[in-house]
């Protein structure tokens, strides 16, 4: 049986994509191995949303493509982001490749390697799950894609323009997926969308996310809900107290504000403003005081001043985010935002974004003296550390569990810990 290996860059999202890939793969017989050197052929799915994941997935082509070029390959496939953003272009500049797959085109992948034949197709009708799926996450952690594409024309980002507009699975067709990813042992399952909030708009008239949770909160296995991309003006009271009142919800959002200043969102083409974003922080904290949120901001967009800034360092400072993304605003050909004026010196980003990363420590340095003594819940990603409800997989925090030979802890147990010990994402806690 012929061997492959699969290299997913970029968001979860695209490792979901990467699933449904290797699902058709392993069904048309090839063998899925991590082992890179014993492979007979690569798959390599591209993040195309920054110039930085551009380098980084060109420099992955390239490096398969040397491989195959001294017979330690004999087939490399590109698929993802990059492939739409560059369509038939890529073959042109990588003429190794053995043939390319596009986003909307992911049940061919067998095809495609097979034929030496590339597959781009347009973004149509609904958005259908996977004919078959191959889980390369953790046995215990899943992610479930509900929607892909986007509609909200952010001005810095080329997501609509890559991955097509907004699509979103069936709620019936969902719970199905769910049902399959927790019979293959998931215990957290982490919903993943552009806008999870904008979820069903497209197929129900309106958006549909409170409707999609009741029914996926009836599958019993599944021990966490979290919940991935969320627009703040989109979160409705309905999801709230849903997060609110059930167990299996994980009192966590990742909520990517971007900016705080109104002139700058404006600018983005954001549908939220200072006051917005700030009612709806106390209206979550109202609903949950213990709920830890997630988001991301990019420093030095254009036209962002020193005072617009500044509102953006108040901002994270009194706020206490427990997790923080700070990006240098990317000029990336194709977005309105490239063609902006006052486009800010790269100097003045580094030390913008030096001064949020240094606001968020001292930040997270406070929550870390609340969290000693408490007890938490933590899933265990090996046998020594896990994560409470307040880290995501990958992304965020860890804990390191303390058994003192009381106990043999796996991946995927859920333990009671008492945290002990807390340095930036790193927390230290005893087995009770």
């Amino acid at each position: 049986m012929p061997k492959l290996f699969i290299v997913s860059l970029g968001c979860p999202k695209n490792l979901s994509d990467a699933e449904a890939m290797a699902g058709e793969l392993s069904a048309a017989g090839w063998e899925l191995t991590s082992d890179e050197d014993g492979a007979d052929a690569a798959l390599i799915n591209t993040c195309a949303f920054l110039g930085s994941a551009v380098e980084e997935s060109e420099g992955e082509i390239k490096r398969l493509l040397a491989l195959k070029a001294r017979g330690k390959l004999s087939q490399v496939l590109v698929a993802g982001c990059l492939v739409e953003r560059e369509k038939e272009g890529l073959l042109k500049r990588f003429p190794g490749l053995d043939a390319v797959v596009g986003i909307h085109a992911l049940a061919r992948a067998a095809k495609a390697i097979e034929e030496g034949r590339s597959y781009i197709l347009p973004a149509e009708g609904p958005l259908t799950p996977p004919r078959l799926k191959t889980r390369l996450t953790a046995p215990h952690s899943a992610y479930l894609k509900i929607a892909d594409g986007c509609d909200n024309r952010c001005a810095y980002c080329l997501i609509p323009s890559i991955r097509g507009p907004f699509r979103s699975k069936t709620v019936e067709s969902l719970a199905e997926e769910a049902r399959n990813l927790a019979e293959s042992g998931a215990a957290e399952i982490s919903l993943i969308a552009q806008d999870t909030t904008s979820y069903g708009a497209d197929i129900y008239g309106r958006p549909r996310l409170a409707w999609l949770l009741n029914k996926l909160l009836g599958i019993e296995r599944v021990r966490w809900w979290r919940l991935m991309y969320v627009y703040p003006e989109r979160l409705t009271p309905e999801v709230i107290e849903i997060m609110r009142s059930n167990k299996s919800m994980c009192r966590y959002l990742d909520m990517p504000l971007q900016h705080i200043a109104d002139r700058v969102l404006k600018r983005m083409n954001r549908a939220s403003t200072e006051k917005s974003i700030k009612d709806k922080i106390a209206e979550l904290r109202r609903a949950m005081p213990d709920i830890a949120i997630r988001t991301n901001f990019i420093v030095g967009f254009p036209g962002e001043t020193q005072e617009d800034f500044n509102r953006l360092l108040a901002f994270v400072k009194k706020t206490r985010f427990d997790n923080v993304g700070v990006f240098k605003y990317s000029r990336e050909p194709g977005t309105a935002a490239a063609d902006f004026p006052g486009q800010v010196p790269e100097d003045v980003k580094e030390e913008r974004a030096e001064a949020l990363i240094s606001a968020q420590s001292r930040a997270v340095d406070v929550i870390n003296s609340e969290l000693k003594g408490r007890k938490l819940e933590v899933l265990m990603d090996s046998p020594l550390f896990g994560r409470t409800y307040r880290d995501a997989p990958e992304i965020d925090g860890r804990v390191e569990v303390i058994t003192e030979g009381k106990n043999t802890l796996k991946a995927g147990d859920l333990v009671k810990v008492r945290i002990t010990e807390a340095s930036g994402y790193l927390r230290r806690g005893e087995l009770l």
